[in-house]
């Protein structure tokens, strides 16, 4: 298949891009069809081998050798440039991943934003002086680690790759790049984009293939100096040991199992959108979709009776129809989602969206599903999903509310729906989680807020400034000079 005149078959190494020195490849199946969409390399170690020696080489030679203003341009000149091919990289998110199209090319032109942002800050990480003692002076300064390992989930592609990497570049690491073997093609679009742009060979190199083989050989790379993951939390444990035999720094997001609080105060005519759109965006599989919906018992029956009509009136489809639902990722995605609705079979399904008549039965669609009355200890209400499903729990009072909200062992978003602006400051700090969203969800996704969360849904943080600290090392300077 050709990618921007690139075949998907390569990968992009030291600057060129080249066959797997295998030979090996893969097959790239289209979730809306369950046809293959094209064959994709099989990265092995030893390609990641040569994508780590030539990111050192980069090190060692221009791209050590680019100031922070000009990698600057380059990111923004690459951000350009994705704006310019945001409807092929649409078409070939929405086939790759079944999502569809509004929502891949929501993703484009996020990429675009990131790079934008992180063009932007190139060169404005500073470092300090530090007043100290008579005759010393003393700075600090901020430094890239090196070589950056990147692996990359099939939910968001564009997405997580302009959150990790544009920061990466930005501070001057060089990359390796492992896409999801599920989804890769915006992946290796994207390293032709920055080649195209300027960024010098070995900055970024990306090898597809298998987690256990491509994946595993980039973590466990004595010479990789940072890891940045997003996926799940079995896999997160696994490249975070992988990584402590080499003592380097990991940054793990590993999903959540959200809640949006509703209190008896809300407006839930502005908050209605919300709490059906967080759940059902790129069909559940999103990392900090909102899968608990927790309602005052005063306005429970109203929150049924309204999200309900919202869920009978979603249809999901073929990815290029633009429906409000896509398929799932892969046939085993479609199981395993479909083993969770199975599991509620004790409960009460308050509604449930259609999949249209005309969609392939080769596709990997589950209709949207609503529970109620959903006790807080269910797998449905402890387990993330990744899928269209939600429940709704009630409680009693604040106190409730909070106790169920940070009952997971995950802590990425939280959302809280209140009129009384005191209970909003007390839930901000209340509520287990990395982002705490008041009277909204999301806040548009914005690429300046820093993400990540606690417990399992990993450490460190992703977007905004905080990330540059994170692609960083700090170096202390002092001068005795009397």
């Amino acid at each position: 298949m050709k990618i921007l005149d690139i075949d998907s078959t390569h990968c992009l190494i030291g600057g060129r891009w080249q066959a797997p020195l295998s030979g090996e490849l893969l097959p790239l199946f289209n979730p809306s069809d369950g046809t293959e969409l094209c064959q994709i390399a099989r990265g092995s170690a030893d390609d990641i081998e040569a994508a780590v020696s030539a990111a050192d080489a980069a090190l060692a030679g221009e791209w050590r050798r680019t100031t922070a203003a000009e990698r600057g341009r380059i990111l923004t000149r690459l951000g350009q440039l994705v704006l310019e091919h945001t409807d092929e990289l649409a078409q070939l998110e929405a086939q790759d991943v079944g999502k569809p199209l509004t929502q891949a090319r929501a993703d484009a032109v996020a990429l675009a934003r990131y790079m934008e942002f992180y063009g932007g800050a190139a060169d404005k990480l500073h470092g300090q002086t530090i007043p100290y003692l008579d005759g010393y002076t003393v700075y600090t300064l901020r430094e890239p680690h090196g070589v950056t390992g990147h692996i990359v989930p099939w939910n968001y592609p564009m997405q997580i790759i302009g959150r990790s990497v544009g920061a990466a570049l930005a501070t001057g690491n060089a990359c390796v790049l492992k896409p999801a073997e599920e989804a890769c093609l915006t992946a290796l679009a994207f390293a032709e984009l920055a080649v195209r742009a300027g960024l010098p060979a070995g900055a970024l190199n990306v090898v597809p293939g298998l987690g256990a083989e491509a994946g595993a050989a980039l973590s466990h790379h004595p010479c990789v100096h940072h890891i940045s993951f997003t996926g799940s939390v079995a896999v997160g444990k696994l490249i975070q040991k992988a990584a402590a035999e080499n003592v380097v720094p990991v940054t793990l997001e590993l999903g959540g199992k959200s809640p949006q609080l509703v209190f008896d105060d809300a407006d839930l005519d502005a908050a209605l959108p919300f709490l059906v759109n967080a759940g059902i965006q790129n069909a559940g599989q999103t990392c900090s979709a909102s899968s608990r919906i927790l309602v005052h018992e005063s306005r429970y029956d109203e929150v049924v009776t309204a999200m309900s009509a919202k869920y009978r009136n979603l249809k999901a489809g073929p990815a290029l129809r633009d429906l409000n639902v896509g398929p799932l990722v892969s046939q085993r995605q479609k199981e395993i989602v479909e083993g969770f609705i199975a599991a509620g079979h004790d409960l009460e399904i308050a509604a449930q969206g259609e999949i249209v008549a005309d969609a392939p039965s080769t596709g990997a669609y589950v209709a949207p599903t609503l529970f109620a009355k959903v006790s807080p200890d269910h797998s449905l209400a402890q387990d993330e999903i990744f899928g269209p499903v939600q429940v709704i729990i009630p409680f009693r009072d604040e106190d409730e509310a909070v106790a169920i909200a940070n009952g997971t062992a995950f802590g990425l978003v939280a959302s809280c729906w209140t009129k009384d602006g005191a209970r909003q400051m007390r839930l901000a700090r209340k509520l287990r989680a990395g982002q705490v969203f008041l009277n909204n969800y999301g806040a548009g996704g914005g690429v300046e807020l820093p993400f990540g969360g606690t417990g399992l849904s990993g450490h460190g943080r992703e977007k905004g400034f905080e990330a540059l600290y994170g692609f960083t090392t700090l170096k202390t300077v002092a001068a005795l000079h009397g």
